[in-house]
């Protein structure tokens, strides 16, 4: 049960990152330039979309898609939340600065891009056959057709 902790927690803290991380690039090398700022956003936005594809294929593999789906969730929402309600404040910002429909569209544009970026890399793994279903009902079949069916006498 740590295990899972700890992964989600590790995931959650990776997403905040990039969020930081793209914070600290607009305010220190773009401020003012909303262009710019709209550019790395776009950027962050990508980057986290492909840890989850990466991650919804490495996890993909070797567990069903209701245990990993629910700790990716998780991360997601702890991520969410401290990108949303901590980030700024590193910043020096409020999270409600630029007001309530901005906080919004925020939030709707991370589930978004988080959504796609799971999706894609679990479409990504179905596609080529290695998920944990696919794996499993290839392993049945791959059992059932090792012996011979044994005749009868009487």
């Amino acid at each position: 049960m740590g295990q899972r902790w700890r992964a989600i927690g590790v995931l959650a803290i990776a997403l905040f990152a990039v969020n930081v991380v793209a914070r600290l690039v607009i305010r220190f090398g773009f401020d003012g330039d909303e262009a710019a700022a709209d550019r790395v956003t776009l950027g962050m936005f990508a980057v986290i979309g492909l840890i989850l594809a990466g991650v919804a294929y490495s996890w993909g593999r070797s567990r069903p898609v209701a245990q990993w789906g629910a700790e990716v969730a998780g991360a997601i929402g702890i991520a969410l939340a401290l990108t949303m309600f901590v980030g700024p404040l590193l910043v020096g910002r409020s999270p409600f600065a630029d007001g309530s429909a901005t906080f919004f569209w925020q939030v709707v544009l991370y589930l978004v891009a988080t959504t796609v970026g799971t999706i894609l890399g679990y479409l990504l793994l179905t596609t080529l056959g290695r998920d944990h279903r696919s794996q499993s009902l290839q392993e049945y079949a791959e059992s059932g057709t090792g012996k011979p069916r044994r005749t009868v006498r009487r």
